[in-house]
């Protein structure tokens, strides 16, 4: 999990994809404080009440309030993730999710190339 105050020792953390680490840096560069996939929502429960299916959002952005999901997997993955977030916004209509497509993704780095670039 990321840190809370920019100032605080962070632990490692493990991303499952690099560009969950560029976007990482992108926050640290700018000092917005986040926390990585500190949250899963149930989204599916089996007859006896156990989760069978979840989402972690990747990125929780606590000063907005607001959860990350970055989608810059293949697009054969795409449509699976997209249905995990429809559900998401179905059952949690009140909880601020954005998601960053792997287009998105690539035109905010390009915007921000020399802070990606001077916080590696």
């Amino acid at each position: 999990m990321g840190s809370t105050h920019i100032d605080a020792p962070r632990p490692p953390v493990r991303f499952a994809h690099a560009s969950e680490r560029e976007f990482a840096r992108l926050l640290d560069f700018y000092g917005i404080p986040w926390q990585y996939e500190p949250r899963s929502f149930p989204l599916e429960h089996d007859a006896e009440g156990r989760v069978t299916e979840s989402f972690s959002p990747d990125f929780y952005l606590p000063d907005l309030d607001t959860y990350i999901e970055l989608t810059t997997l293949k697009q054969s993955l795409v449509t699976k993730k997209n249905r995990k977030v429809r559900r998401f916004r179905e059952l949690y209509p009140d909880v601020r999710l954005m998601i960053l497509y792997a287009r998105d993704f690539r035109k905010l780095l390009a915007k921000y190339e020399v802070a990606s670039a001077d916080a590696g």
